[in-house]
């Protein structure tokens, strides 16, 4: 049988839980503090859970796949932010094509890589 799924919600850590809390809220994200140490940041239906907790080797491994709807009009919201200004470790990326569609890399500030992108149709 399966289950009837109603979310998926990964665990994202932080090198400066402040930094990325705010890195969240200017991506869009609505915040639910759960306790001191962790929250969840919502986008719609969609979520994860953000905790004060930080191990280099985890999160500089740690990637997910954002899929949007308008590519162009998301990367230039992103990029008018001045995001690695802001955050050191954060960069951002230029959109680039693959035979699956099209894609660009955000690097929040503990180091997760987000890619986002949007897919061909087929």
């Amino acid at each position: 049988m399966q289950p009837d799924v109603k979310s998926i919600r990964p665990f994202v850590g932080a090198r400066s839980y402040k930094d990325s809390r705010e890195f969240y809220a200017l991506l869009g994200f609505d915040e639910v503090v759960i306790d001191q140490g962790m929250s969840l940041f919502r986008l719609g239906s969609f979520s994860f859970y953000l905790q004060d907790y930080y191990q280099k080797q985890w999160l500089n491994n740690s990637m997910i796949f954002l899929e949007v709807a308008n590519l162009d009009a998301y990367h230039d919201q992103l990029a008018s932010l001045s995001l690695p200004s802001r955050y050191k470790a954060c960069r951002l990326s230029e959109i680039k094509s693959e035979d699956w569609g099209r894609e660009f890399f955000l690097h929040d500030p503990a180091g997760v890589l987000w890619h986002i992108g949007e897919f061909t149709a087929s």
